[in-house]
């Protein structure tokens, strides 16, 4: 029998979490292979009120009320690096808040934090599998036309690239057949069918993953 593992994610907004629940998922599900025994990664979203609380204080609570909610093992956190790297993010928001949570003297919270931080923002991921991408807001337009040839984490607003690749796109559909396509509209199909092996190519995405694979470590499962 597989050996079940709780994972709680947590974002910085609701689009995050619709575009990244898949992404999630299917890494813990990637990096289970490599595991010792045959794990079944359980995903839940923590959905935590974070009025007023510091980013600490937020992941404290999250961490606690993910262990009541599900038992949870592992956390989630999504931060975008809103940068060309991740150490900023890393120094002054998941390092403290880990530090805080090893602290902590209580059992009944999560102590096993994995940080999900896309470089630039989260929009950034969208881009990495570009022929799906076109798919989505349904262009056959080149990359180059549709200006998003360049690579993902080299571009300082990739959702307002994104938001232009739908613009041109629909200026290009003969005006009957058009249809009001909102950038809001693709997070969660993106999310869900994005290429696994195009996200490998990312920097940002290659931490995540290793990331996941400390967390099943710290498990004692990898």
């Amino acid at each position: 029998m597989a050996k079940q593992v709780f994972i709680g994610f947590t974002t910085e907004g609701t689009t995050d979490a619709r575009f990244l629940e898949k992404i999630v998922e299917r890494t813990f599900e990637e990096v289970a292979y490599e595991c010792y025994c045959d794990i079944e990664p359980v995903l839940r979203f923590i959905n935590v009120n974070k009025t007023g609380l510091s980013f600490t204080d937020y992941i404290i609570k999250a961490s606690r009320q993910g262990f009541d909610e599900m038992g949870m093992m592992i956390l989630c956190v999504h931060s975008d690096a809103d940068g060309p790297t991740d150490k900023t993010v890393m120094k002054n928001k998941i390092i403290p808040a880990k530090n805080a949570i090893d602290l902590e003297n209580d059992n009944n919270l999560c102590k096993i934090i994995v940080p999900v931080i896309p470089i630039q923002m989260m929009e950034s991921w969208m881009l990495a599998d570009k022929e799906l991408l076109k798919k989505e807001i349904g262009t056959s337009l080149t990359d180059q036309k549709l200006g998003i040839n360049k690579n993902p984490e080299t571009i300082s607003d990739p959702k307002f690239v994104i938001e232009e690749a739908i613009r041109i796109t629909r200026q290009d559909i003969v005006k009957r057949k058009r249809k009001d396509l909102q950038i809001g509209d693709i997070y969660l199909s993106l999310g869900q069918k994005v290429s696994i092996d195009m996200l490998q190519k990312l920097q940002s995405y290659q931490c995540f993953q290793e990331e996941v694979r400390n967390a099943y470590k710290q498990l004692h499962l990898l």
